[in-house]
């Protein structure tokens, strides 16, 4: 077993999915289906569907597999026998990397497109954001919505506590305002990427980045 460093995690992520539940999520729709959970809160089944341009019984249907496995749960005290409202399960949920399983298996397999497919949910919001009319959310929320592009050069562990830092402050507004938002309030995405570039190098002694020779 690889020895894991002393910064391999972040306190504030729950325990990365099971092979249940990454198996539950190998269709497109069932992420699509927690994401819209995830960003709008609970919603029924025909209203997934009209969302997502899908059947209420296909919704239905995904939605009772990822009930199986405990990434989803009937709202308690809303709706009724005809018209159940589904919420995603409370806490964080961590993707596995790719690299926790063999190569060449189907759980890494499975692990990889989940990431892609996550991935292109995200930009797909970024860009729904991006390209609505000036005035469709309003001044106030021109003023404080932002797109920040910041550049570092950090060791490992400086990247580790940059995160961790920025973790502490979402943990608390995560506390604070999921469970019960302020009147006037509405859903808003925090995305935060970060990683080293890929055509980056390491800084020597110097204080220069090291480069091939051309």
């Amino acid at each position: 077993m690889a020895e894991e460093t002393p910064f391999a995690t972040y306190p504030t992520h729950g325990p990365a999915l099971g092979t249940d539940e990454l198996r539950a999520l190998s269709h497109p729709l069932r992420l699509r289906i927690l994401d819209e959970l995830s960003m709008y809160g609970p919603l029924t089944a025909s209203g997934l569907g009209e969302r997502l341009g899908e059947s209420s019984g296909s919704t239905s249907y995904h939605l009772r597999q990822l009930e199986r496995v405990g990434l989803v749960a009937e709202k308690v005290g809303k709706g009724n026998a005809r018209e159940r409202w589904w919420e995603r399960r409370a806490g964080s949920i961590t993707f596995p990397d790719p690299a926790d399983f063999p190569a060449g298996s189907a759980d890494r397999l499975a692990a990889r497109l989940l990431g892609e497919e996550a991935l292109r949910a995200r930009e797909q919001a970024f860009r729904e954001f991006i390209a609505q009319d000036e005035d469709a959310i309003g001044e106030d929320w021109q003023r404080v919505s932002v797109v920040n592009t910041i550049n570092l050069k950090l060791l490992p562990e400086q990247l580790h506590a940059l995160v961790t830092e920025i973790d502490e402050v979402v943990a608390r507004y995560i506390a604070d305002y999921r469970a019960t938002p302020s009147p006037g309030a509405r859903p808003v995405q925090v995305q935060l990427n970060a990683f080293p570039l890929a055509r980056g190098h390491e800084i020597t002694d110097s204080g220069e980045a090291e480069r091939s020779a051309e």
